[in-house]
């Protein structure tokens, strides 16, 4: 990096600060500091979401799977993307109603008595440390590989300091800069940020994905080199291809039968964060009202899916041309952007890249900071803790998280480990936590038993493999089926939860479907929506989602019939939702 690059990151870090503290003033309640108020519109809140998405590790993420097991690698998030249609179409609004702070206390509105609150203390504690540390900690990781592969550190001893690593005394300094305006100004500091670090990250990927196909010789000379690589999986969307004879799976992906059909079938749903996750419901209840939460979904889809995916993709299959004899493919992403890119430009993207680290770290403090704060402090130690003194529980608890997650970043050393190992773990309570807004015989003790079944299992089989299972697909389904069995019978043993906390959440909150007809009757509730509207609605969505993904990329790797296909996929699905839409804003039944 040239001088003027390194003036360009400190103006950047130096902005940030400034906007971090003049944002602590309007923190004078636990509501503002980690819900802003309730008052954000729902642009911002999905600009927010899909800022802490757009981490620092993702690109390198991508460009690793890519560069190993081809384009039909990215199912491996793609499929998210139908949990994330359920999360803005069904969840949002739901969640919004339900008025709580965090999803560990929406535990006691949705149950009664000690299972709701040891559920919701083991949850938060969960969420808040072993969990949430490992995201930290893999933005960390992220972020010492590009700082590595960019030539900053390269972790040789400092004297002056004990010897210590200069690698760890970078990540030590960018940690204390993301706390000072984490710490001092909320989720109001996180939020107004991340729509800044957002504009950048998306300028940064736009130029280095211009600059790696232009070195590249352009689009059309880039595609035909990958081609002549004779590596099939490279351009394949699907890891299938059409010989003529049937289709025939493509071994390099690495992929196997199993495993893509738990990406589309089994993941999704059976994840930990089925009906939304914890630092996307913390945005979704933090919006004004549960149509500005809706919003933030689609936000963030649009962003996430459609937006930037390409802009990825496009740099991993770069790399594959213009660095052959790479051996970390996570790191093509950083190399080509030093190799390719000129100052200024390049000062702008590692702008970018710090831009995209902080917006994720900052927000995964703010998050798992209220769950220690809201959820264990005030609810089992200090209930009658006024709002200075949780303020300050919380500022401390974000010190505590983001130096535990320095610790995990420097133990660890692959990205899609990481992230695989996070899915593991997470893996199994999902449908529980759908069920739980549906149907009235979810209770307490089920979602207790699939969530620590799910961790247990996930920890036995890929943290400490006491059980051996290689294929991924087939250990999330076996995970997935262990805990269904275990989180059934503990709910048909133990006894449903009573009138009186089921009339208050039905109240609070109107579900929808059959599951709660019932007590609506009792209650003369009238849902806001039938649960086959929003199952359509989620159909289409999904149409309009993936339509809009694959057609997109399709075009882009100049296979013109799959770009069709989605273009009329889309068309069909969006016009329907575009109708329903203005009906309901204009009041027509």
């Amino acid at each position: 990096m040239a001088a003027i690059d390194w003036m360009i990151l400190v103006g950047y870090l130096a902005i940030t600060l400034v906007i971090g503290l003049w944002l602590s003033r309007r923190n004078r309640s636990e509501d503002d500091y980690f819900v802003a108020g309730r008052r954000l519109s729902g642009w911002l809140a999905g600009a927010s979401m899909a800022a802490t998405t757009f981490s620092i590790d993702t690109p390198l993420y991508v460009a690793g799977l890519v560069g190993t097991r081809g384009l039909a690698g990215n199912w491996e998030w793609w499929s998210f993307g139908l949990a994330h249609v359920a999360m803005a179409v069904v969840f949002a609004p739901l969640w919004r109603r339900s008025g709580v702070l965090t999803d560990a206390a929406f535990t006691e509105l949705r149950y009664g008595g000690a299972p709701a609150a040891w559920l919701r203390g083991i949850k938060a504690f969960l969420l808040a440390l072993p969990v949430n540390c490992i995201g930290i900690g893999y933005a960390f990781l992220a972020m010492r590989k590009v700082v590595e592969a960019l030539g900053i550190v390269s972790g040789n001893p400092v004297a002056v300091l004990g010897g210590t690593p200069d690698t760890v005394v970078l990540l030590a300094v960018v940690a204390v800069m993301v706390l000072v305006y984490t710490v001092a100004g909320g989720l109001w500091a996180v939020v107004i940020t991340d729509f800044v670090q957002l504009l950048l990250a998306l300028l940064g990927a736009v130029a280095v994905a211009w600059a790696a196909v232009h070195a590249a010789g352009g689009m059309d000379a880039m595609l035909d080199q990958l081609r002549g690589l004779e590596r099939p999986e490279l351009l394949a969307i699907v890891p299938w291809q059409w010989n003529g004879d049937g289709f025939d799976w493509i071994g390099g992906a690495e992929i196997s039968v199993a495993t893509f059909l738990s990406y589309l079938t089994v993941q999704w749903w059976s994840f930990r964060r089925s009906d939304g996750g914890g630092e996307f419901i913390q945005r979704m209840l933090a919006t004004r009202d549960e149509h500005q939460a809706q919003l933030a979904g689609w936000v963030f889809l649009v962003v996430n899916y459609l937006v930037r995916s390409w802009l990825w993709v496009v740099v991993a299959l770069a790399a594959l041309v213009l660095l052959p004899a790479q051996a970390d493919w996570e790191l093509s992403y950083p190399t080509l952007a030093v190799t390719y890119l000129p100052p200024v430009v390049l000062g702008l993207v590692v702008v970018s890249l710090v831009a995209a680290f902080m917006s994720t770290v900052s927000t995964a403090v703010n998050w798992g900071a209220s769950y220690l704060t809201h959820d264990l402090y005030q609810r089992f130690i200090r209930p009658d803790a006024d709002q200075r003194e949780l303020l300050l529980v919380g500022q401390f608890t974000s010190v505590l998280l983001l130096v535990l997650g320095v610790i995990t970043a420097l133990i660890s050393d692959s990205i899609g480990t990481v992230f695989r190992l996070v899915i593991a773990i997470g893996t199994g309570p999902g449908v529980v936590l759908v069920l739980r807004w549906f149907w009235w015989r979810i209770n307490a003790a089920a979602e207790l038993a699939a969530m620590v079944c799910g961790f247990v299992v996930g920890l036995c089989t890929s943290v400490v493999p006491l059980v051996t299972i290689p294929d991924y697909g087939t250990r999330l389904m076996i995970t997935t089926a262990i805990t269904a069995v275990v989180w059934v019978v503990v709910m048909l043993v133990t006894p449903p939860e009573s009138p009186q906390v089921l009339e208050r959440f039905v109240n609070q909150v109107q579900p929808p479907g059959p599951g709660w007809s019932r007590l609506r009757q009792r209650l003369d509730i009238t849902p806001v929506d039938s649960l086959v509207s929003l199952c359509l609605r989620f159909i289409l969505s999904v149409g309009v989602l993936f339509g809009g993904l694959l057609g997109t990329g399709a075009f882009l790797l100049h296979q013109q019939l799959g770009g069709w296909i989605g273009l009329v996929v889309t068309v069909v699905c969006v016009l329907p939702l575009t109708r329903g839409w203005l009906r309901s804003r204009m009041g027509v039944a």
